[in-house]
């Protein structure tokens, strides 16, 4: 079991040149959960044990070994999305999603959030019209990040 208890901060391009890229595929919520144990791409067994408030983006790369490297990959989520009208129902939606304690993305002018009975009831009563999709969903969180 390979174990992953920090985020490499700096990694040159050159470092990963002739090295396998092995890859763990996770939703927006997995990325956020420190402590798991994961199988990658290639089957290597994978254990987290990062520092409470470690969010993974899309991307990084989270270890790098002699002839291999691990970078996340964002899985394909269900969400709602919402285009607003105007500014101030953007701003709405944004409150009332967050209200609920439910993240929230944004893909150029949608508002995303995740398929969930409780947000298709919000946005209803609202008065907004969305569709569902499946995407990358990545929750603006830079706020509240802490990575090491």
């Amino acid at each position: 079991m390979y174990l992953i208890e920090r985020i490499p901060t700096v990694i040159d391009d050159e470092l990963l040149a002739g090295k396998e890229r092995d890859t763990v595929v996770m939703t927006s919520e997995e990325r956020r959960w420190g402590r798991r144990r994961v199988k990658s791409s290639s089957g290597r067994e994978i254990a987290f044990a990062l520092p409470t408030g470690t969010v993974l983006d899309p991307g990084a790369i989270i270890a790098v070994e002699e002839n291999w490297y691990l970078q996340i990959e964002a899985a394909c989520e269900a969400v709602l999305a919402v285009r607003p009208h105007d500014r101030d129902a953007a701003v709405r939606i944004a409150f009332e999603v967050g209200n609920h304690h439910f993240p929230l993305a944004l893909d150029k002018a949608d508002l995303l959030v995740p398929d969930d009975i409780a947000m298709v009831q919000l946005l209803n009563r609202l008065g907004e019209r969305w569709e569902r999709r499946c995407v990358i969903f990545n929750p603006i969180a830079k706020a509240h990040r802490h990575v090491s």
